[in-house]
């Protein structure tokens, strides 16, 4: 190995680091915006959304939705949920629901974690790499992050579309355990986020870091067409 190419070594290293970073960014960044009352408000006035056969009005959805979502991104414990009552005094969540709510949370809670790591450590290592090492390495670490992404989300786009209820089994199974995660569809999750809710926000997910994926690589594409 010759000096220029032993010299060369860590920002190779670099560039493919945040190559597989960028997908990180770019899918926990969607998870993230999936993570607001906009999205739960929007979802809920979607044409053809199902009614609760149960006796929820959209009103009802609304709110404990977010109260649910708001305990997801606070610091507190499932109390505040187990606290939360209808009515009629009776808990808006049994105590299988409440112990999968603790889980989501600190799925949620690491997810977020890793995102906020990894977003920082794309802009630091590409940053560097610009004004340090190789404008156009870092240019390249972030096309093929890109191209990586596309490659998984058009993947995933198309088992959304072909085999909805297959992925999201898959999902529950590799971030929960057992059955924890099944529940009758008279129980107050199943009446507040049914199917129809999720398998918008995956194609949501896929959707929109697709399209955030193409611009990155259209972008990239003219920087380095400029830098040649």
């Amino acid at each position: 190995m010759n000096t220029r190419e032993s010299s060369n070594i860590p920002g190779k290293a670099v560039r493919w680091f945040v190559t597989i970073l960028v997908p990180v960014v770019l899918v926990l960044t969607n998870v993230r915006l999936l993570l607001t009352h906009a999205f739960v408000e929007i979802e809920y006035r979607t044409p053809g959304f199902p009614a609760d056969p149960y006796g929820f009005t959209q009103e009802d959805r609304l709110h404990w939705s977010q109260l649910s979502l708001d305990y997801l991104l606070n610091d507190s414990g499932i109390e505040f949920l187990g606290s939360q009552h209808f009515a009629d005094g009776a808990p808006i969540y049994n105590e299988r629901e409440l112990r999968h709510m603790a889980d989501v949370k600190q799925v949620v809670q690491g997810a977020l974690r890793v995102w906020i790591a990894s977003l920082a450590l794309v802009l630091v290592l590409s940053l560097a790499q610009w004004f340090g090492w190789d404008k156009r390495a870092a240019i390249e670490g972030l096309r093929g992050g890109a191209i990586l992404t596309l490659i998984l989300f058009a993947a995933l786009a198309i088992g959304v579309v072909a085999a909805f209820s297959a992925v999201f089994v898959e999902f529950h199974r590799v971030f929960f355990e057992g059955d924890t995660w099944l529940f009758s569809y008279a129980d107050t999750l199943i009446r507040l986020f049914p199917e129809r809710f999720w398998q918008d926000a995956f194609t949501f997910l896929a959707a929109a870091t697709l399209i955030e994926a193409g611009l990155v690589f259209w972008l990239t594409r003219r920087s380095l067409r400029r830098q040649a």
